[in-house]
């Protein structure tokens, strides 16, 4: 389909990107890796009236430490955050994830900030983020915020990025000495997964020290399965986490679609919430 007609900018700098949203308001929308919007505008789900390309802001790219944080480029495709060995060392859940996403070329292409911005609970990268305690940085008008992942979701398809907002990065802890794993199930390769579960998992002397949990296409947003990561704290057998496992769609808001019921979601939740804490603790 023949997406609608829209003017075109590519500025050149972040603060002419700002002031180009702040200028055009609610009718612009963001171009980063395209991945997402392009199909928005294909099906004509999306109609701006301007279309600001940040694909050639070098300062939009690359990762780099800050103490115990890396910080990602909110530009930096998806195959750079794979094989960038900061994030490999430090994020490895991030790199392991990413890894999943869709196919070799949309890697190449799409980018973190741009999946992240774009808010889909049914992608991979959200709940991620939310999982590893992240915060994403914003540049507006008025200056920078800082945005904790868990106020940056705010429903579906939708951020907490103002119109004349634009996301310049993304600040995860370092998690060195924590087991990770990312758990998806989905019905033909490189589709959207019908549940994903991101696991951080953290042991002292044999035991689950801590959890963090996220989930995918479980909810309007992203979630994190709160009630499974208290059960699992001394965990220390696989009929432990199994017990865990069993609350990890409480509190959850799955939907209906063709592709999978609201209680086939909350089975999937459980049972890949297993999985994942097994491989993450070194159990399974």
């Amino acid at each position: 389909m023949i997406p609608p007609a829209f003017d075109y900018t590519r500025p050149a700098t972040v603060d002419e990107a700002v002031r180009v949203l702040a200028d055009a308001g609610e009718d612009a929308k963001v171009l980063a890796g395209g991945q997402s919007l392009l199909p928005l505008l294909r099906m004509r789900l999306a109609f701006p009236e301007l279309v600001v390309d940040v694909g050639r802001i070098p300062a939009l790219r690359g990762v780099r430490e800050d103490g115990d944080t890396v910080v990602i480029g909110a530009m930096t495709t998806h195959h750079d955050v794979i094989h960038d060995p900061l994030v490999r060392r430090h994020a490895g859940l991030l790199a392991s994830a990413t890894a999943t996403v869709a196919d070799p070329a949309i890697r190449h292409r799409g980018t973190l900030g741009g999946s992240l911005a774009h808010a889909d609970p049914a992608g991979d990268l959200p709940a991620v983020v939310l999982a590893l305690g992240g915060e994403l940085v914003a540049q507006g008008p008025g200056g920078q915020r800082t945005i904790p992942a868990r106020d940056f979701f705010v429903d579906y398809l939708q951020s907490s990025l103002a119109p004349d907002e634009l996301l310049t990065e993304v600040r995860v802890p370092k998690t060195e000495g924590w087991g990770f794993h990312y758990e998806k199930f989905h019905q033909v390769a490189q589709s959207w997964a019908i549940v994903g579960v991101a696991t951080l998992v953290r042991r002292d002397d044999g035991h689950i020290a801590e959890a963090r949990i996220g989930l995918s296409n479980m909810g309007s947003t992203p979630l994190r399965a709160s009630v499974t990561e208290e059960a699992l704290s001394g965990a220390g057998d696989a009929e432990a986490v199994a017990r865990a496992a069993e609350s990890a769609a409480e509190g959850t808001r799955p939907s209906q679609d063709t592709s999978a019921s609201p209680e086939y979601r909350e089975h999937l939740a459980r049972v890949l919430t297993r999985r994942a804490v097994l491989v993450a603790a070194g159990m399974g």
